[in-house]
């Protein structure tokens, strides 16, 4: 069955990736958007390259942290706004503590052997 869509390998070679690499863990790669607004949270910056270095690293946890509390409970009041509303509609997104906590493994990983996280080098 065809579905009409269509994916060359074109199409994959223009998606940009963010791979995120550090001495004490494995490479974390996130897509672009992702990668970015990860980036811009911890960093209030979205460089294609870059380094948080170690001395840093604790404030980018933090910064992390306080957004995926603050999106969790965005969402918990969303939730609670379309019961109440006794919606259909699927409020249901990929939260940012999902998107987030492989990052925030990275960081706490980097952190703790006291090593830097880089990406685009």
């Amino acid at each position: 069955m065809n579905s009409g869509v269509c994916l060359t390998t074109d199409s994959f070679m223009h998606a940009m990736l963010y791979k995120f690499k550090s001495k004490a863990a494995s490479d974390l790669i996130m897509l672009e958007p992702d990668g970015r607004r990860l980036l811009q949270i911890m960093t209030s910056d979205a460089p294609a390259k870059g380094i948080i270095e170690a001395a840093h690293l604790s404030a980018a946890i933090s910064s992390l942290e306080a957004a995926v509390a603050q999106d969790t409970a965005r969402m918990a009041q969303a939730r609670q706004d379309a019961e109440i509303q006794d919606s259909d509609k699927n409020t249901e997104a990929v939260s940012l503590s999902r998107r987030a906590q492989p990052m925030l493994e990275l960081l706490r990983k980097s952190h703790k052997a006291d090593v830097d996280v880089v990406w685009g080098v």
